[in-house]
């Protein structure tokens, strides 16, 4: 149960309710999660600003993106973005055995780059300290230095989000899947 009242249109202010109407335009879907970070106007324009300017602008297939969000989101046992980010990846093509083992390290179904990105996220997300230079070796032979950049942000926003939901009790929209 959310511990946290969502607000409708009409409890938002009148200077926020243009960024409040176009997130929720955007990232439709995410309802529950737009109308409870809309307590906080400055924090919901900059985090959904921040994802959808790095979507938009990105040189990341959507899929490896996405792919990360999952296992991190995964790790993090953050169930709101596991099933929204779960459901895009589907989308993309990744099949439900492999999205419910994507974090398991005989993953199948996973390229060479997808298998590098999921153990990156799972690093970013869980032990960042621990990585070494050998993994920035590896993800240098697929990304550019300002994609290596963008992927670990993207990971730690996901995290950012993920730890969010949780704390507030962000619920899932009804009609999506439940259990993955």
């Amino acid at each position: 149960m959310a511990r946290i009242k969502k607000l409708s249109p009409k409890d938002i202010k009148k200077e926020n309710i243009r960024d409040y109407l176009k997130f929720k335009e955007i990232f439709s879907g995410f309802e529950n999660q737009i109308s409870i970070y809309s307590h906080s106007p400055i924090g919901m324009k900059y985090l959904y600003g921040m994802s959808c300017e790095i979507s938009k602008n990105s040189t990341i297939p959507k899929r490896i993106i996405e792919i990360a969000v999952v296992a991190a989101s995964y790790q993090n046992k953050c169930k709101y973005c596991v099933v929204h980010h779960s459901s895009i990846l589907a989308d993309l093509g990744l099949n439900a055995g492999s999205i419910k083992s994507i974090t398991e390290l005989t993953q199948k179904g996973l390229s060479e780059i997808e298998v590098l990105v999921r153990d990156y996220a799972l690093l970013v997300a869980d032990k960042a300290w621990m990585i070494n230079d050998s993994m920035f070796t590896k993800l240098k032979k697929f990304f550019s230095e300002s994609e290596i950049v963008e992927l670990t942000m993207r990971i730690a926003l996901t995290g950012l989000f993920n730890k969010v939901n949780q704390a507030l009790g962000v619920e899932i929209e009804e009609g999506l899947m439940a259990e993955l």
